[in-house]
């Protein structure tokens, strides 16, 4: 029901639950996309009152005394966007050795400057899955905090994953005696590592469970952790209330990683009809980077990716994403994961064109990285949505993203939590 009195009065309920010095700010727009039905709202009036929508009304309708007014002429609003694999705390600039050149404490620094840039696309919220020294739980408590600019991030601090595989530490000779922080070889021991990472502040868990493009000496299409290992660190995430996310490029993998009951498979490169259908069945959500390696072997080399690397790339990506194609078109549910990091922060949108080029309509792509993301976050009353209650989590754009998705490249408006964060005059 869209009447201003009980507009008026729904902000007011709000504003005396959240006390009397909350913050109250009126959004008007040219129109509003609702990504659950598809269809555009008209000169929409967005109330945010503390933080969270209070009221989605129609211009004309009553505001609140005292209200911040935030007028956006000829712009198109949508719910704050969510990338759901990013490494935030990783620089594409930064290849092979490379990375070896800089000390420890520099990467959570340059973190902020990624979160900085990943805000400013309109990524208002971003799943991290993978981080060293927990500088992704350090990030998120300093962007809560108030002391850096940057998305809601749900970390997962280390990556889980087996001797020798994708998310041990592989460049190195045995005289340096590397492993990564990470590594398990039993169902025990994943178990144990979940606790780990949970006490430290992971609220989601990642596993390695296939080789990798970017890791030394293996396949992407390895299977790395066994079923049972699988199971014993599902079965602990989920008891903490933990939802999983593999990494799994291959086919067995990626198998073994939804009948283990993993919630989201990253990559997902090389998954055969069988995979396809068993995802379909299970409802496990596939996030597949099909824009990275656009990026990837154009800068790579010179970024000092190493050729061996550069070659796997090139060997999986046209195939991951007719893949995607594929997928899409048997029903399995698409989250939008781009693998921010391996191309530079910021510039997370470019993979919705190549979403709509392999098969999905506009209308799919944002919805996977609104309507899908927040469902497999397990946050659908907080994110993905211009909806009462949900965060006042806002984008505006120039033109209409159902016809050109490419416009989501470009905002002109990005606000987190009712404060504006970038408005380009």
């Amino acid at each position: 029901m869209r009447i201003s009195v009980v507009a008026a009065a729904a902000a007011a309920l709000w504003a005396a639950a959240a006390g009397a010095e909350a913050k109250t700010v009126a959004v008007a727009a040219e129109r509003l996309l609702d990504v659950a039905s598809g269809r555009y709202v008209d000169h929409p009036l967005v109330l945010i009152v503390d933080g969270r929508i209070s009221a989605v009304e129609k211009q004309g309708d009553a505001v609140p005394a005292g209200a911040e007014r935030v007028e956006l002429p000829g712009v198109t609003l949508l719910p704050g966007l969510i990338d759901m694999h990013t490494h935030i705390t990783a620089s594409p600039l930064y290849g092979g050795y490379t990375y070896l050149q800089y000390t420890d404490s520099f990467w959570p620094i340059i973190a902020t400057k990624h979160a900085k840039d990943t805000l400013e696309a309109g990524f208002t919220t971003i799943r991290n899955v993978g981080s060293d020294n927990y500088d992704d739980v350090g990030l998120r408590e300093a962007i809560d905090g108030g002391f850096v600019e940057g998305p809601r991030i749900v970390a997962a601090t280390y990556a889980i994953g087996s001797t020798g595989g994708h998310c041990d530490s592989t460049f190195f000779p045995p005289s340096m005696k590397q492993k990564g922080d990470a590594v398990i070889d039993s169902p025990d021991e994943g178990r144990k590592m979940v606790r780990q990472l949970h006490k430290y502040g992971a609220q989601v868990i990642k596993i390695c469970a296939t080789g990798g493009v970017f890791s030394h000496g293996d396949t992407p299409g390895a299977q790395q952790l066994s079923l049972e290992e699988i199971k014993a660190i599902v079965d602990e995430a989920h008891m903490t209330g933990m939802k999983v996310a593999a990494h799994a490029h291959g086919a067995s993998g990626i198998k073994a990683a939804i009948l283990g009951g993993v919630d989201t498979i990253e990559h997902a490169s090389l998954v055969d009809d069988e995979g396809i259908k068993l995802a379909a069945q299970k409802g496990a959500y596939f996030g597949m980077d099909i824009y990275n390696t656009d990026y990837t072997q154009a800068e790579g080399k010179k970024n000092g990716v190493l050729e061996e690397n550069l070659q796997k790339d090139r060997d999986i990506g046209e195939i991951q994403r007719q893949n995607f194609r594929k997928a899409l078109k048997a029903g399995v549910k698409m989250i939008f994961s781009t693998d921010a990091g391996i191309y530079p922060h910021g510039m997370n949108a470019k993979q919705f064109a190549v979403m709509v080029r392999y098969g999905a309509t506009p209308l799919q792509a944002i919805q996977t990285a609104t309507l899908n993301a927040a469902q497999a976050l397990g946050q659908p009353n907080d994110v993905g949505q211009v909806a009462v209650g949900r965060y006042g989590d806002l984008v505006g754009v120039k033109g209409d993203p159902l016809a050109d998705v490419t416009v989501l490249e470009h905002p002109v408006f990005v606000m987190k939590g009712g404060d504006v964060v970038k408005r380009v005059p």
